[in-house]
């Protein structure tokens, strides 16, 4: 019998998206608590930002219809420190201004203190060197933030600037969805933690510490459940307790077809598998289904299953498909954007024959160039390629890649949030 060919990376990320929902629940926060939730609600200004017509710079605000004339001479009949209101501006004089400060009424233009000289002997007039137009060097009432406008919409991921921006609009809370609550497990005996002596033939556990910290980058709770023995009944056993007020679990490990490979029965004897195997490299075991939350739950119903993406247990492997797999689904449960970041042509300086039929992500590095270099060792279990590296080459199958082709590259950091 003829297997049926693997689904592509982009049909395996619509499938797992296609299943995804946003979280329903929501919490009131203070503006400056807010850092890293996502907006469950669009919020309106309650003021206009700036207030008033201001100045960028400090220098003087005249009317240019006084000053037309480059060198032209202004009594200076006030001086306007921000924070403080000025006065009608009468013709033939000018206003010592001061940057954020509102220009006073009657001025049309602000000429900045570099381009005007004060007179020898003189305390109380200045000297204009260049005609200004209309409106220089003036930021206009509202120009930033409208009062009753939209100030930021729902499902944006509150970063620093957002929270400035709540801040300009007065807002003192912010409406925001709940952490989407992740659990994670890793399999297999050969596995150690750091601190713990290695056991024959065994090595430690990279994939921790990648992906709970993956994890939490994306502003999620995150539950470690440890790494759990190679045995069908332990992975069921781990299952049943992490399906439990969470909405996703994670796994590392024990995804292939290998006899001490146990998540495949493992997931199927507790609620359903959906996909299994992409045509991708590193990464072709990805899996993807739901576990019941409990024995009696309502088979099928959404809300009685949590869902589960069991990665790779190779760290190169496990780290791209996070990315590339697990990073959007989480997105999507945040109420994010969740397609993938923009991927930037860039000039290959490696030669890469050996094309592969799958879908291949290579580790790259931009150089001083401002080309790419190729990790030497493109091996899934070889992490350093990761850490060494500052992003991914998007090979599609059967390409191969010659020095000075133009490449699809992704950015780690944009990966990364």
């Amino acid at each position: 019998m003829t297997k049926p060919p693997m689904l592509t990376a982009q049909q395996a990320l619509d499938h797992l998206l296609s299943h995804a929902k946003t979280v329903a629940e929501t919490e009131t926060l203070a503006t400056q608590a807010a850092l890293g939730r996502v907006l469950a609600q669009s919020v309106n200004s309650l003021v206009d930002v700036p207030p008033l017509d201001n100045t960028s710079m400090d220098g003087y605000a005249v009317r240019t219809a006084d000053t037309q004339i480059p060198g032209s001479t202004l009594t200076i009949a006030q001086r306007i420190p921000a924070g403080s209101m000025g006065t009608q501006l009468e013709p033939g004089t000018a206003a010592r201004i001061f940057t954020g400060a509102p220009v006073p009424p009657g001025a049309d233009a602000v000429v900045m203190q570099e381009d005007c000289a004060v007179p020898e002997g003189s305390v109380n007039q200045v000297q204009v060197n260049i005609a200004p137009t209309s409106g220089q060097w003036i930021r206009r009432r509202g120009e930033d933030l409208t009062a009753g406008k939209t100030a930021l919409t729902a499902g944006t991921f509150l970063r620093p600037q957002e929270l400035g921006m709540a801040a300009s609009a007065g807002l003192t809370h912010l409406n925001v969805k709940r952490k989407v609550k992740v659990a994670a497990f890793f399999t297999g005996d050969e596995l150690s933690l750091p601190g713990e002596p290695l056991k024959p033939g065994g090595i430690y556990n990279s994939n921790r510490d990648t992906l709970l910290a993956c994890i939490k980058s994306l502003g999620c709770d995150a539950t470690d459940f440890g790494i759990v023995p190679d045995s069908l009944s332990a992975t069921r056993e781990t299952l049943r307790k992490a399906s439990k007020d969470h909405d996703l679990i994670i796994t590392s490990g024990g995804v292939s077809v290998g006899e001490e490979d146990h998540i495949k029965p493992a997931v199927t004897a507790e609620g359903r598998l959906d996909l299994w195997q992409i045509g991708i490299k590193p990464g072709k075991p990805l899996a993807f289904g739901a576990v019941r939350k409990s024995d009696d739950a309502k088979s099928g119903a959404a809300e009685a299953e949590t869902w589960f993406i069991g990665l790779p247990g190779n760290p190169v492997s496990s780290f791209v498909t996070f990315l590339l797999f697990v990073r959007p689904f989480i997105l999507k449960l945040q109420g994010r954007d969740a397609s993938l970041p923009q991927a930037y042509p860039m000039r290959a300086d490696f030669d890469w024959l050996k094309a592969d039929r799958r879908n291949e992500f290579l580790r790259v590095k931009i150089n001083a160039q401002g080309g790419l270099d190729l990790f030497p060792n493109q091996s899934s279990g070889v992490l350093t390629s990761a850490s060494w590296g500052d992003g991914l080459v998007d090979c599609p199958p059967n390409q191969p890649i010659q020095s000075g082709d133009m490449v699809k590259y992704i950015p780690f950091n944009a990966l990364l949030s």
